[in-house]
């Protein structure tokens, strides 16, 4: 399965992405909070990887942390989220990246709900695209249907 996922080469990120996305993915920025695309988004579905296609996280883990950005309390897969320190901003905390794109997503904050683990992922949606609960199947990630069940 993981096999699919790749990073394709910087030129064709270039043509792909948009200047933005290519930002926040490629060189670690932060888009702006509450003026994001995914914030306040409600619709089923999940959310992958901007660059690689590769599955991250699930509506059904999705909750407003009031922080402007998307937040979820855990990952669809733990293997497809790689952690790093980060000590930039004068600040101690853990980036989260994709595993096989290698794109910045944003970071891991131990404030989420307490009753679902605690974590928190806050994500730039610039790093995500969207992929509809009907349009699973279309799209190649019909094995993801079982989270809405």
């Amino acid at each position: 399965m993981d096999k699919k996922y790749k990073k394709p080469d910087k030129t064709v990120l270039k043509e792909k992405l948009s200047p933005l996305q290519y930002d926040v993915t490629q060189n670690d920025f932060t888009e702006r909070p509450f003026d994001n695309d995914f914030w306040n988004f409600e619709a089923e579905g999940i959310y992958v990887d901007i660059v690689s296609g590769e599955p991250l996280f699930s509506s059904q883990h999705k909750y407003d942390a009031g922080c402007g950005w998307p937040s979820f309390y855990k990952s669809i897969h733990d293997e497809h989220i790689v952690e790093k320190s980060d000590a930039s901003h004068g600040m101690r905390r853990t980036e989260v990246r994709s595993k096989y794109g290698n794109s910045h997503l944003g970071h891991l904050f131990p404030d989420g709900p307490r009753d679902k683990g605690g974590m928190r992922y806050c994500i730039n949606s610039a790093s995500l695209r969207f992929i509809k609960k009907e349009d699973l199947e279309k799209e190649g990630y019909g094995e993801y249907l079982k989270l809405f069940e």
